[in-house]
């Protein structure tokens, strides 16, 4: 008899080849709110996220679909060489979202590079013009001096959340992009972010050569058993970002000491309490100096939901990955609960759920909770 965390393998591999078309993977199942969401959507993030659970599936129709999402996020890219926050090809509409969509951009290259790893395709060499154009494009908002990236606000997955500046999340994709391409200054962006997201000692020759370095370290704030979700001139971000979290130690940016101790902190705090796991451990509220009009639109981010604080099953899945390298009898536990999450409703694969009440929320038949899932399931058994 199948375990759940078996029937949830069957029913992510079922709702992927429910979401694949002839142009790639859509967001979300068919239904009116994902129409009017525009989840019918290739979208950048997702879709180049899907493509890597999916490439280890050795399903090779999902494999072909996940091949047609990239190159098709290829060939709406923008001339500046960013990727679209997405596309609906048969419409032939391109959105790049408001202040931009930083990690789209991010996600497709890294997307392309473990694709090519898990499959027999070579897209890096197919794309490679589409490939040099995204890398330039993400070197031109790279700081010369720090070697990280910069952002607006609101200009990434978490678009909903007051980080700009330098940011957690997008900087540990930044690193990891560059170390699978092999790009310049990779370990400056490696020393940099330490010396402004952690406790690193800043070498007495950095701080002269680099004097301005010291004023955002005066904003940093992290005495803490995590990284901030961003620092700038006036801020860092305190609320505690998971995901952020997450990928600094999965890329490399966190060594093995310090990969512990943050998932140690986030058991400890109840970051998985319930299910696998809430986006930030500290919700935003009205009265908190980073709280901003825009976190009101659609009642969505209020503290404990969506970005601020609700519980993502895609981002369980890294979870799960981080969790195989460092407690493994956990990352079984936490699997088995995030089987159960997207086994909610009839096996909705719903998009987030509120954190207080396990609500489901937002829009079901996520395509990226279902290929996380199999990310998760490939790193345990």
């Amino acid at each position: 008899m199948k375990n759940i965390t078996d029937t949830c393998y069957q029913e992510s591999i079922k709702l992927l080849k429910k979401n694949s078309t002839k142009f790639g993977l859509l967001a979300s199942g068919q239904s009116t709110k994902a129409k009017r969401r525009s989840y019918l959507s290739i979208f950048g993030r997702d879709a180049s996220m899907s493509a890597i659970g999916v490439s280890i599936s050795k399903k090779r129709d999902l494999i072909s679909s996940a091949r047609r999402s990239l190159e098709t996020l290829a060939k709406y890219q923008a001339d500046n060489g960013q990727i679209p926050f997405y596309v609906k090809p048969e419409e032939k509409e391109v959105d790049f979202y408001y202040l931009g969509c930083i990690d789209a951009t991010l996600w497709w290259l890294i997307a392309i590079k473990l694709f090519d790893k898990n499959t027999s395709y070579n897209l890096e060499k197919k794309l490679k013009i589409n490939i040099n154009k995204a890398i330039n494009w993400l070197k031109c908002q790279e700081h010369p001096n720090f070697y990280l990236l910069q952002q607006n606000e609101a200009s990434d997955w978490a678009d909903l959340m007051p980080r700009s500046g330098f940011v957690l999340y997008s900087n540990a994709l930044w690193y990891w992009t560059k170390k699978l391409y092999n790009l310049s200054n990779t370990q400056n962006t490696k020393d940099y972010f330490n010396y402004i997201f952690a406790n690193k000692k800043i070498p007495q020759k950095i701080t002269k050569q680099n004097p301005r370095l010291t004023k955002f370290l005066e904003y940093k704030n992290n005495k803490n058993k995590f990284y901030p979700s961003f620092v700038n001139y006036s801020f860092s971000g305190q609320e505690v970002d998971v995901f952020g979290n997450i990928l600094a130690c999965l890329s490399g940016l966190a060594d093995n000491k310090t990969s512990k101790e943050i998932t140690n902190y986030f058991v400890k705090q109840k970051a998985n309490k319930s299910y696998p796991i809430k986006s930030v451990l500290k919700p935003i509220k009205k009265k908190d100096i980073l709280w901003r009009k825009y976190m009101k639109h659609y009642n969505l981010n209020k503290p404990y939901q969506y970005h601020n604080g609700g519980i993502w099953p895609f981002i369980g899945g890294w979870w799960v990955v981080l969790l195989s390298n460092i407690d493994k009898p956990l990352a079984r536990k936490e699997l088995e609960k995030l089987a159960e999450l997207n086994q909610k409703n009839h096996w909705q694969f719903n998009e987030w759920f509120h954190a207080k009440n396990n609500k489901a929320m937002g829009v079901d038949h996520q395509s990226w909770n279902a290929a996380m899932y199999i990310m998760a399931y490939n790193a345990i058994k």
